[in-house]
């Protein structure tokens, strides 16, 4: 028999807990347990004025993002909106029926001051890291590293010449993002990353780097810098910087010295890839910080030509010499050129001169020249790793951060900032990292059963 729906007879009370309309294999309720918030209030304490109207609670807001950046809502005003009608979005944020969300412009306000101001984004990045830590998902054993250029909110159509724009025609009065950019012009990861004039630069966001790297049309861009542990591909850092490689890796040493600092996780060894494979880095590297670089080397040395190169010279490191195939030695008078990073090894002319191999040696100078990097041993162990099973391992296992980046671009849906400078930059992936290692943890550690939450 065909039913019929009866109107005005509705119950006159009901029952209703947001509890019981939560799937228990929805994605909020597996991550739920993970977010941590105990701590958000007193870290906050300081910043709120002890008498005035109560602001809008910052746990709410906190967990309002989370489900923006783990869901790939980009926008706040739309975030905004899904909480307000969606059931599980309402019980992860704590609200009830009746709950009022606040209003987008809350989140800007609250970003740019106490957010920014405490550290707080950074603080709950590492809140996340840190129960990956306790859910055994970091082994602590092998890290990797890489970065990913994320387009800037920047137009090209509105940018100047790299010559056109000049720092000190910017005042007090510039703004926020031009602001954040000057207060870093000095630093590794910013200004002082390069000395190359930029192409164009957008006077919005003069911190976003003009780039063609993508191998298509040129843009701004920001490098996100990750930093994971090779066991689940859980991400124990990440950085900001600008797109260029100079920059990338600075970003990877600040990494490695702030997880050892923080959560006193020192790697026996590191992939990279060869944007990583600097004389400087792998010196740092090795002698420092007494890593394995699973790094392949940038080595110049390599002649095209059809001459001996400086693989065909045999390097003695107690005499301090170099061998070449006739058995002729090569010395170097000990001074150091290239900005302090290269001593030259010569041959003598009397030996050069009558060699039946000089065609094939050194057929355009009276001698044969070898230039070695005074950091040349820390390349010879990358060198020597090269191949090894636990080289091997390493290579395959530096892809999972590359499947990461994709996930960000693709599934949360940040192929594009939403906010601008390097302080913006910061908080997005700041956002974005914690996002994925909550994913992460919700996949991995099983589930002890539904969560009640008082008052639901």
């Amino acid at each position: 028999m065909m039913g019929e729906r009866l109107v005005m007879q509705e119950s006159l009370f009901y029952e209703f807990r947001l509890e019981d309309h939560v799937p228990s294999d929805h994605l909020l309720r597996r991550i739920d347990r993970f977010v941590d918030c105990s701590g958000l209030r007193q870290r906050l304490a300081s910043y709120y004025s002890a008498t005035g109207r109560p602001s809008v609670d910052p746990e709410l807001m906190i967990r309002m993002l989370l489900i923006g950046y783990c869901l790939g809502i980009r926008s706040e005003r739309r975030l905004c909106e899904e909480v307000h009608l969606n059931l599980a979005y309402r019980w992860f944020c704590r609200l009830g029926l009746e709950g009022k969300v606040p209003d987008h412009s809350t989140f800007s306000k609250n970003r740019h001051g106490r957010f920014r101001e405490s550290d707080l984004f950074r603080h709950l990045f590492e809140t996340v890291v840190q129960r990956c830590l306790d859910e055994g998902l970091v082994g602590g054993e092998g890290f990797a590293v890489d970065a990913s250029l994320i387009q800037a909110d920047a137009n090209k159509q509105r940018s100047l010449a790299g010559a056109d724009w000049r720092a000190k025609d910017h005042t007090e009065a510039a703004p926020r993002a031009v602001r954040e950019y000057l207060a870093t012009l000095d630093e590794a990861a910013w200004g002082a990353a390069t000395d190359v004039e930029p192409k164009f630069v957008s006077p919005s966001d003069p911190a976003a780097q003009w780039t063609g790297a993508m191998r298509g049309p040129a843009f701004f861009a920001y490098a996100d810098n990750y930093l994971i542990d090779l066991k689940e591909a859980v991400i124990v850092d990440v950085e900001a910087s600008r797109a260029v490689r100079q920059a990338e890796v600075g970003a990877a040493r600040t990494m490695l010295e702030r997880t050892a600092d923080r959560f006193g996780l020192k790697p026996e060894r590191l992939a990279a890839d060869s944007a990583y494979g600097s004389a400087e880095m792998l010196h740092w590297l090795v002698e420092e910080q007494k890593i394995e670089p699973h790094v392949p080397v940038i080595d110049k040395s390599e002649r095209q030509d059809g001459t001996f190169s400086q693989a065909d010279f045999a390097y003695d490191p107690e005499a301090d010499t170099y061998t070449c195939p006739e058995g002729k030695i090569l010395t170097t008078s000990g001074r150091i050129v290239n900005e302090g990073t290269t001593r030259i090894y010569l041959g003598s002319t009397f030996d050069c001169a009558p060699c039946h191999l000089k065609e094939k040696c050194c057929p355009n100078t009276p001698a044969r020249k070898i230039p070695r990097s005074i950091y040349e041993h820390a390349r010879e162990v990358a060198r020597a790793l090269v191949g090894t099973p636990a080289y091997e391992r390493s290579r395959q296992g530096r892809k999972r951060i590359e499947m990461l980046f994709a996930h960000l671009k693709r599934i949360l849906k940040m192929g594009r900032l939403r906010l601008r400078g390097p302080c913006g930059a910061q908080d997005e992936f700041l956002l974005a990292a914690a996002a994925q290692n909550l994913r992460k943890l919700a996949k991995l550690v099983t589930s002890p059963g539904p969560q009640m939450i008082q008052g639901a």
